[in-house]
């Protein structure tokens, strides 16, 4: 299984992350030329190779209108209250240098929804950028659409959430695996005073996740880092055992004694498959309205697949073996829909080892619109299925045979 794994033992930044994923594309400049292309005003990102504690990787600035987006790490000695606070939010709880300028929730949704890039990258960006913004409200307790974000600080974030977006659309990994998350630890100066690490949102958006403090002073975990986080990955732990064909290393600008810098090996690791519990009843009283019924019921309850098999049983009575594939946690509700639903007295069970290619969608343009493809992999297996109501639709909308558009979209 093509399988991305994340090491966040120094944290994760926006610009850190595309840093790394960059790293693993055979032509990192034409990706930097297609993102300055998105055409989000003021933004230019640039790559710089660098070194840190011995380590080679690259290291990417994200400027607006000549601006970055810093942060500062205070000493202990100088954690005193900051008089300085505003009224308005920021997307990042960093300080800034330039003067202020802000925007709404409203205009930074009609920036993402404009960009020129596949419809799938456009609602990841928008459910990173989402939860970012779900942050900033729960820290400041007030609603989305009445927080305020600054200029430089959404134009920043929106550049890295677009690069990491794209980076993945591009990749295409089957499964996102992360490290626990180290935050560090210590104080941050922000525009609104000096905040604990982690700031208030990020602390909000890893809430469910592992993350530790360790013993580096400084934040190491920005709300970026944090969002993309999130969303993307679908399970944190210990890198599992692979066969890596690429790591990349997205460096962050400060320096620390350890090496601060993110780090993604890209490759395959082999499933141990799951066990499944089939359930099993003979039946030869029940017509076949009723074992549709039965057949709808369990599906909804969560069932993983429900098939019959016509069978000969005792006195040569034609009857029907109804088996149920559940998962092993859901076999007492499966059992308990069995008996209320069918006329058996007895219930079978057995315990099977399932193996199963992992299933994702790609998105297919078309002069007559998007065609979904069901991609299966795993095992040195490669398969896709164009999806039927999308490929009718064209077809009956536009006076073509079902070959004619898949001929099209095959193209």
């Amino acid at each position: 299984m093509k399988t991305l794994y994340l090491d966040c033992g120094m944290g994760a930044a926006g610009d850190m992350l595309t840093a790394a994923l960059l790293e693993l594309l055979p032509e990192p400049k034409a990706f930097l030329q297609e993102l300055n292309a998105l055409g989000i005003p003021g933004v230019v990102t640039t790559a710089v190779r660098t070194e840190k504690c011995g380590i080679c990787g690259t290291q990417l600035s994200v400027t607006v209108n000549g601006a970055e987006e810093e942060s500062e790490d205070v000493p202990l000695a100088h954690t005193h209250a900051c008089s300085h606070v505003h009224e308005h939010d920021h997307e990042h709880e960093h300080a800034h240098e330039h003067p202020h300028s802000h925007t709404g929730i409203a205009d930074i949704r009609a920036r993402i929804a404009a960009l020129p890039v596949p419809q799938r990258v456009r609602d990841n960006i928008l459910a990173v950028y989402g939860r970012l913004a779900a942050a900033e409200s729960e820290a400041h307790g007030r609603p989305v659409d009445q927080i305020h974000f600054h200029e430089v600080g959404t134009a920043d974030a929106i550049a890295d959430i677009a690069g990491v977006c794209l980076l993945m659309h591009m990749i295409v990994p089957q499964k996102v695996i992360a490290s626990p998350i180290h935050v560090g630890s210590g104080n941050v100066r922000c525009a609104h005073g000096i905040l604990p690490v982690p700031a208030p949102a990020t602390a909000f958006i890893l809430q469910g996740l592992p993350i530790y403090s360790g013993d580096i002073r400084g934040e190491l975990c920005t709300p970026t880092g944090a969002a993309l986080l999130k969303h993307f990955v679908t399970e944190f732990k210990e890198m599992p055992v692979m066969r890596t064909a690429a790591i990349g290393y997205g460096m962050g600008k400060k320096d620390f004694e350890r090496a601060n810098c993110v780090r993604v090996l890209l490759g395959e690791t082999e499933e141990n498959g799951s066990e499944v519990t089939e359930l099993s009843c003979n039946l030869d009283d029940m017509t076949p309205e009723a074992l549709g019924f039965v057949q709808e019921i369990l599906f909804a309850a969560g069932a993983l697949e429900v098939y019959t098999i016509p069978i000969g049983m005792k006195k040569s009575r034609p009857g029907i073996l109804l088996t149920c594939m559940c998962r092993c946690n859901d076999k007492k509700k499966m059992v308990s829909l069995l008996f209320k639903h069918t006329t058996t007295l007895g219930i079978r069970e057995s315990i099977s080892k399932r193996y199963t290619l992992t299933r994702t969608i790609k998105e297919h343009e078309t002069p007559y619109g998007v065609v979904r493809e069901k991609v299966s992999e795993g095992y040195g297996v490669c398969r896709g299925k164009l999806e039927y109501e999308d490929i009718a639709k064209i077809a009956r909308e536009n006076g073509m045979s079902l070959e004619e558009v898949k001929e099209l979209v095959e193209k």
